[in-house]
């Protein structure tokens, strides 16, 4: 049987990422997948934001990790230590959502960014990147830069470029 693993990588520094990775995750649904998706450094939910998303449950499920409604970069140093180690959840949530094979896909958001703060290396990452592969799991990874080593393991790159004409 052929190994059906994807990993895609959606980066840059324009808006739109989060929105073309739910996309992505959509059109999958379509194709009768699943899909889950985990949030970083966004903070917690916001009902009124993810009440459409909910809709699409239990095809398409959403996770946040972390307890503060505010995004990471605007906390305190002690609130991002208590973030950190909520994120650090997210993480192994996300190891066995691809060891138990839960979702045909997983959208990892904003994981770029998570590795931008420090909060995993390039090296977990990478590991997460290769469970994928000994699945079947699609993997979609979100984030403004994608460093060179993480290129290297993607099958596709999509760079969001936005240009404001206001």
């Amino acid at each position: 049987m052929m190994n059906k693993s994807l990993i895609q990588v959606i980066c840059g520094p324009g808006r739109g990422k989060t929105t073309g990775a739910i996309g992505r995750g959509i059109v999958a649904l379509g194709s009768g997948k699943s899909v889950i998706m985990v949030q970083f450094l966004k903070g917690s939910m916001d009902a009124d934001k993810m009440e459409v998303i909910k809709r699409l449950e239990p095809e398409f499920k959403v996770f946040r990790f972390e307890k503060s409604c505010t995004r990471f970069e605007e906390l305190s140093p002690q609130e991002k230590e208590d973030a950190r180690a909520s994120i650090r959840n997210g993480i192994n949530f996300a190891r066995k959502v691809l060891v138990t094979g839960e979702c045909d896909i997983l959208i990892l958001d904003e994981i770029l960014g998570i590795l931008d703060e420090g909060i995993i290396t390039s090296e977990e990452l990478i590991m997460l990147i290769d469970q994928a592969r000994q699945g079947d799991a699609q993997l979609i990874l979100t984030g403004t830069k994608c460093p060179e080593e993480l290129a290297e393991k993607a099958d596709e790159i999509t760079v969001i470029q936005t240009e404001d004409r206001v």
